[in-house]
């Protein structure tokens, strides 16, 4: 894996508890943050790409009307209550 080098500013708190993080796992403060940087980036990313499909299905009109959701929703709670309850 090709990696690059970053200068990132955090509070001080931060500073200490990746410090803290870094002893107990044993792993280095820079591994770490870049963990870090990299799952949040990944996650992000997902929630904007999801954002996305949920625009471009709104714009085709591949949509389902709030009240034939909601009515889903109840047929498919009142089946488990009742699958549960026998």
């Amino acid at each position: 894996m090709t990696t690059t080098t970053m200068t990132i500013r955090v509070p001080l708190a931060v500073q200490e508890q990746l410090a803290r993080l870094s002893q107990s796992t044993k792993r280095s403060r820079s591994y770490l943050a870049g963990e870090a940087v990299a799952t949040y980036v990944e996650r992000e990313l997902a929630i904007i790409e999801g954002i996305e499909r949920g625009l471009a299905d709104l714009q085709a009109g591949r949509v389902t009307p709030h009240e034939e959701a909601m009515d889903r929703i109840d047929a498919a709670i009142a089946a488990a209550q009742s699958k549960h309850a026998a």
